[in-house]
């Protein structure tokens, strides 16, 4: 009888760990993020998001179509503003649409400045040149 107990004791402390695993759960899979697939901070793999930039090669300003900010230099340094200083205004020409993988289009400044020197625009309309790979150069007054 003495071993009949043991064995019974030594099955259900056995069997504890399985019964604290248990619980119920509103139908989604266990998971500290909402949903499924990856956190919202880290995006799928393979998936870059697309972001349109109108460059101004005379002012040395883009424009973010989509969140509608403008990134210009003050100096050596970046600034975003959803209006741009009264100064760069009248600079606003023609500009060329470039879309790129970055919310940060001023980390290829340099490039944007060799490939759409200032003036290039003009260039551009007396040649009737159709742009190019990099992106299509337009007039904000048309």
């Amino acid at each position: 009888m003495k071993s009949l107990q043991s064995v019974m004791l030594f099955a259900a402390l056995l069997s504890l760990p399985l019964l604290s695993a248990c619980g119920t759960t509103n139908g989604k899979a266990a998971s500290p993020h909402k949903g499924y697939g990856p956190p919202s901070h880290a995006p799928a793999w393979g998936y870059r998001a697309k972001h349109l930039y109108w460059y101004y090669p005379d002012a040395f300003v883009y424009f973010d179509a989509s969140r509608r900010v403008y990134f210009y230099l003050e100096g050596s340094n970046w600034r975003v503003a959803a209006s741009l200083p009264v100064y760069y205004r009248s600079r606003l020409k023609g500009y060329v649409k470039i879309e790129m993988d970055t919310d940060e289009p001023y980390k290829f400044f340099e490039e944007h400045k060799r490939l759409y020197p200032p003036g290039h625009w003009k260039k551009r309309k007396e040649t009737g040149c159709q742009g190019n790979k990099h992106g299509n150069l337009h007039h904000p007054w048309k």
